[in-house]
């Protein structure tokens, strides 16, 4: 990023966009490397990343394309029910011939692939952030963009998934056949998850109405209820949004990472206790 700003030199910014996008996220399948075992190996783990990554983006895609052409106030709701579930088809495609299942084998490789979802994503706002609207090119947004995702991925589609994962796995674990599928559980916290990731979309909009509740004038009300604008903005009006909407991430971040820590607790359990497949001079 340095050398870039240094040299003006253009042809870099394909790096700064794949090495800014892919850092964080790489970092933990790093980390989840040393989770790895006779079940979980790494080969699952990078698969996770990719695959997961790849597909939940292109599903993701085509999906909000063809039934989101007209946004409403559910928009956030619809976008957090495809992405999860997009997200959950994958994973439960890379999983689905495991010899067994535990809970917290499946929220490693959940975050495997909601990592992968949000490094593809966050390419392409990087990609979007770099052209201005008067045609020109902006480093600047480029590296705010790919700085503010880096800092937000850990709490954002990697926490989502891999909520999601363990259930998966322990529905897997609970079921005669031994094989994931989906159960009232998993439907329940598949319904946790995408309400988290609607309030996660939605923050901004949500503190701009919060913000005009606290401190908005009628003339600011009857423009945005009529043109869908707010003019006449004051610096007291952009902090108290500003505070607002880093307070809403904040609280939507801090209900996953609990709610994936209670779980975490409560479900280490299963990995002490699973059978240990039978290979080799150990049959």
């Amino acid at each position: 990023m340095v050398v870039t700003f240094v040299t003006g030199n253009v042809n870099l910014v394909p790096t700064i966009i794949l090495v800014g996008s892919f850092l964080v996220p790489v970092t933990f399948v790093a980390f989840a490397f040393r989770r790895a075992d006779a079940v979980i190996t790494t080969q699952r783990i990078f698969s996770a990343f990719v695959y997961g990554g790849v597909l939940g983006v292109l599903g993701a895609s085509i999906l909000e394309s063809a039934l989101l052409t007209n946004m409403s106030s559910w928009g956030y709701l619809a976008i957090g029910a495809i992405e999860e579930g997009v997200k959950l088809a994958a994973l439960w495609l890379l999983a689905r011939r495991l010899p067994f299942y535990t809970p917290r084998d499946g929220m490693v490789l959940g975050a495997a692939v909601g990592f992968g979802f949000a490094a593809f994503e966050s390419a392409g706002y990087a990609f979007n952030a770099l052209f201005t609207s008067s045609g020109g090119l902006s480093l600047l947004n480029l590296v705010e963009t790919e700085a503010l995702r880096a800092v937000l991925a850990p709490v954002g589609h990697g926490l989502w998934t891999a909520l999601l994962g363990g259930v998966l796995f322990a529905a897997a674990a609970r079921s005669r056949g031994g094989r994931p599928r989906p159960d009232l559980p998993l439907l329940g916290w598949y319904a946790v998850v995408v309400l988290l990731h609607a309030l996660w979309d939605a923050a901004q909009t949500i503190a701009v109405w919060l913000t005009l509740l606290v401190t908005g004038t009628p003339a600011q009300w009857v423009a945005i209820i009529r043109l869908g604008q707010l003019p006449g903005v004051t610096q007291t009006q952009v902090h108290l949004f500003t505070m607002l909407n880093w307070g809403l991430l904040t609280a939507d971040g801090l209900i996953g990472m609990a709610l994936l820590l209670v779980r975490w607790v409560r479900l280490g359990r299963g990995r002490a206790t699973a059978p240990v497949p039978l290979t080799g001079s150990l049959r």
